[in-house]
């Protein structure tokens, strides 16, 4: 969005120096006055030259990269940023200028024009978007969820320094856990005679969030719990005590703040890194450019877009064919599990009858699959229209919502349901460090060949594990010809 607005700053401000300088009327009125005249010369030159700022705005967006720090820039210092952006493209842009000879087509009051209006026009977009966007990210839907583990002594401090820190960032704190207390809860603060920290009261509260007692079992007690990240302050446990948490958490797929100096461990990626003004090691199983996650969600907006124009076409022709199979409405709502352990509401056209839940109990001997998930060959609570679009896909349309919604991807892993999530572990907990998309590795390597849940999960960790947007598309490609097969679907 940033190079976007750059690029259009950049259009209008070239159009409005144009006109000021160029056009008839302003030249009578005000530079025949001071005596300074001209015109463009070769006007599709005079506008090339427009096409030669924008190239080199791409170069400084996406290869110079000197925009990642947008976000926490105060005002003075975007202000510097903008005249340094401005500065460097005109410069290395007036070396091509030079070079194509293409001088002759400005004039310096055009210029100066030029860089007066981009300068304040790009900042004030800046400004205005930089306070959008902060809105935006803050906001309890798009928000990061943040768990902190910190020392009973040291946890104020951490959550009201974190808390001050994060809300412009798009971070929010959503629960807290006192690591060095002693099992048996103490009626006092301060410790015991062998040093360990005892719980201050229960429940406790710092600027509403909840403080938890104890550490033991944690990654466990936090499986069904909607979060993305973790802040470990800590130092004065040894760092051997910690170990386990830390791993636990990469199981998960849980990106993990540490304050103190670590050695690498595992396999997830570590890297020195600041955290709401915490300086931190960094565990993360799930490292990649935002630029490519900008793009991949691009394509998400767009094909969610052209996915529900066809799910209005198909609308028109399933909605009576359902209506007249059975009763009950045309399409089906359930709460699944997004990213994270986010809950949203999938869409489908209903392809079972009403009471298709409250049957299922009375079918669970017949399940087909090992382990969490449910299904059965011929099942009766599929009806005929059913069983058709199933066959096809043609169900799975509606969900080009959930994908323009941000709730689901074109290409992830399998949403859970909230039975199956109940009994998660860690393990399959980090099929959730992505968000889950309408096909994936699963969908097509044969689904229905596929009858244990473990190769479900292996297939989903290795998608991602592996992921970029070159086997995104490899999947979508291979899905259409699934899909156009009739091969793998339920």
């Amino acid at each position: 969005m940033l190079w976007l607005i750059d690029m259009a700053c950049i259009i209008i401000s070239y159009m409005i120096a144009s006109w000021l300088r160029y056009d008839d009327y302003m030249r009578d009125s005000f530079w025949v006055k001071i005596n300074i005249l001209g015109d463009y010369g070769d006007k599709a030159m005079h506008y090339m030259i427009c096409i030669i700022f924008l190239l080199f705005c791409v170069v400084y967006s996406f290869l110079a990269d000197w925009n990642r720090d947008f976000v926490v820039r105060g005002y003075i210092k975007e202000l510097f940023s903008v005249v340094r952006f401005i500065s460097v493209m005109i410069l290395a842009s007036s070396v091509v200028i030079y070079f194509f000879n293409w001088s002759r087509h400005l004039s310096r009051p055009f210029v100066v024009l030029f860089i007066f209006i981009d300068t304040v026009l790009t900042y004030v977009a800046r400004i205005i978007f930089k306070d959008t966007f902060r809105k935006v990210i803050s906001s309890d839907k798009n928000a990061v969820r943040v768990v902190v583990v910190a020392e009973i002594n040291l946890m104020e401090q951490t959550i009201r320094k974190l808390t001050e820190n994060a809300g412009d960032l798009g971070y929010k704190i959503v629960r807290a856990y006192a690591a060095d207390v002693k099992k048996e809860k103490s009626e006092s603060k301060g410790s015991d005679n062998s040093g360990v920290q005892s719980f201050p009261e229960d429940p406790w509260y710092i600027d509403g969030i909840h403080v938890h007692e104890g550490i033991d079992n944690l990654t466990s007690r936090l499986i069904t719990d909607p979060f993305d990240e973790v802040f470990i302050n800590t130092p004065n446990i040894p760092q051997k005590d910690m170990k386990d948490i830390i791993q636990g958490f990469e199981v998960m797929g849980i990106t993990t703040h540490y304050n103190l100096e670590l050695p690498g461990f595992g396999k997830a990626n570590s890297q020195f890194d600041d955290f709401l003004d915490y300086s931190v090691l960094t565990y993360s199983m799930n490292r990649t450019s935002y630029k490519r996650l900008f793009i991949k969600r691009g394509l998400d907006i767009l094909g969610g877009i052209v996915g529900l124009i066809i799910t209005g076409i198909l609308t028109i022709f399933l909605a009576p064919a359902i209506k007249i199979d059975s009763k009950g409405p045309v399409f089906f709502s359930q709460t699944r599990i997004g990213k994270n352990g986010r809950r949203f509401k999938i869409y489908k056209f209903r392809s079972m009858y009403m009471d298709a839940e409250e049957r299922k109990k009375e079918l669970e001997d017949k399940n087909e699959m090992n382990g969490l998930m449910f299904k059965i060959e011929d099942d009766p609570r599929i009806t005929k229209v059913g069983a058709f679009i199933r066959k096809t896909s043609l169900d799975e349309f509606p969900q080009f919502l959930n994908v323009l919604k941000g709730e689901m991807s074109l290409v992830g892993t399998r949403p859970p349901t909230e039975e199956e999530f109940k009994n998660y572990n860690e393990h399959y907990r980090r099929r959730l460090s992505m968000t889950p998309g309408l096909t994936g590795l699963w969908q097509i390597s044969g689904r229905s060949d596929i009858t244990d849940f473990d190769e479900v999960v292996k297939l989903d960790l290795e998608y991602i594990d592996n992921w970029s947007l070159t086997e995104d598309i490899r999947i979508l490609l291979k899905t259409v010809y699934v899909v156009f097969f009739g091969k793998g679907a339920k």
